[in-house]
């Protein structure tokens, strides 16, 4: 088997499905790259089991053949190699390859192709259509706020309900949730799946920066998505995800309305002097006045601000944990938030001021108990 390439065209196109690679796989094939070659079209697969992605290269061949390349190796090698036109010679006998490039020569030793995982493959799956800056924007809204307990697998991955009306995305670890909702995504029937949180941050990475219709079909135990030359296999997590509406209180007459860049500096400044364990902040609120306060018992350590906001409501104290408020209003891009709070010891609503017309997104925060210190 021959075939030439840009050397160029095949680093980026490698680089764009390495992700799944994993350093050490519980089945030794998947450090490899499948190449597959059919006329002048490269087929590329990377694999860890549970995610698949492929994708399509144009080459200068006329072979058929297959081999299973080392993956570090190879990309590696190329990292290092100039712009150039360079020639693969693989022995399909005992899978050694050569790499031919304008001034040197590499050699690495493949293994059989027949030992990769097969590729599932798509059985009438229920199938969606839409944009890629939509779905980076749902998974960046979302994905940090799943869980990374092994223990709770539901809660690992990002749940998502499609239906004639628009589409929902939610994540959450049990401390904070979020509800993320489109309405420019539609699909004929329900369908509801929860997504694995790797295999959407793969996505997400490898989204191209125009906005380009991407194609979603899922079965009841696969997730794909194509778009370009890219296409993407992720297995669903089989789990019930927890009753999320439930844990979204819906009466809050306190709000809280303020800048969101100038609360996520108070709350990075502050957070510096909260219990190392706890991380909590205090939030104090009184008619538009927001006093903002940590201390450490342990270290004698304090400290407060007092910035302006609009609060409509009860004079207020509740604690939360700072991480969660800092990572959470750090994924907003919008100017100003609106806090919904109904009581102390009661979880508190994170609402966008500012939200894109196809968009509704709405953040939970469960409250830290005050005087509460490790």
């Amino acid at each position: 088997m021959k075939f030439v390439v840009s050397s160029s065209v095949l680093l980026k196109q490698l680089s764009a499905i390495n992700g799944v690679v994993s350093t050490n796989p519980i089945v030794p094939i998947l450090e490899n790259f499948l190449f597959k070659l059919d006329g002048n079209t490269l087929t590329v697969t990377a694999s860890d089991l549970q995610t698949v992605m492929i994708t399509e290269i144009e080459v200068e061949a006329g072979d058929k053949g297959a081999i299973a390349v080392p993956a570090k190796l190879l990309l590696d090698t190329l990292r290092g190699l100039p712009e150039q036109p360079i020639t693969f010679n693989v022995d399909e006998e005992t899978f050694g390859t050569e790499i031919v490039s304008d001034n040197g020569r590499y050699k690495l030793s493949g293994e059989n192709p027949i030992d990769f995982p097969k590729t599932p493959s798509v059985n009438r799956g229920q199938s969606v259509e839409l944009s890629s800056a939509s779905l980076g924007t749902a998974i960046s809204n979302t994905i940090f706020a799943t869980s990374t307990d092994d223990l709770r697998p539901a809660m690992t991955g990002v749940f998502v309900q499609i239906g004639a009306e628009n589409a929902t995305f939610v994540a959450t670890d049990g401390h904070r949730l979020v509800r993320y909702r489109r309405t420019d995504i539609k699909a004929s029937s329900d369908t509801s799946m929860i997504i694995q949180r790797k295999a959407l941050n793969l996505l997400k990475s490898c989204l191209p920066s125009e906005d380009l219709a991407v194609k979603a079909e899922f079965t009841a135990s696969n997730a794909f998505f194509s778009f370009g030359n890219i296409r993407m296999i992720c297995r669903l997590i089989d789990e019930r995800f927890p009753d999320y509406e439930n844990a979204i209180p819906t009466n809050n007459p306190n709000t809280l309305t303020i800048n969101r860049a100038e609360m996520l500096n108070s709350l990075k400044r502050i957070s510096i002097y909260s219990n190392r364990t706890t991380h909590q902040v205090r939030l104090k609120m009184t008619l538009n006045d927001l006093s903002i306060s940590a201390e450490d018992l342990d270290y004698s350590n304090e400290a407060n601000e007092r910035l302006m906001c609009e609060y409509n409501g009860d004079d207020m104290e509740i604690g939360f944990n700072a991480k969660f408020l800092i990572e959470i209003l750090s994924n907003l891009t919008c100017k100003n938030v609106t806090f919904e709070l109904s009581a102390p010891n009661r979880a508190g609503l994170i609402i966008p001021v500012e939200q894109e017309e196809n968009e509704d997104i709405l953040m939970l925060v469960m409250p830290v108990m005050l005087n509460t210190y490790a």
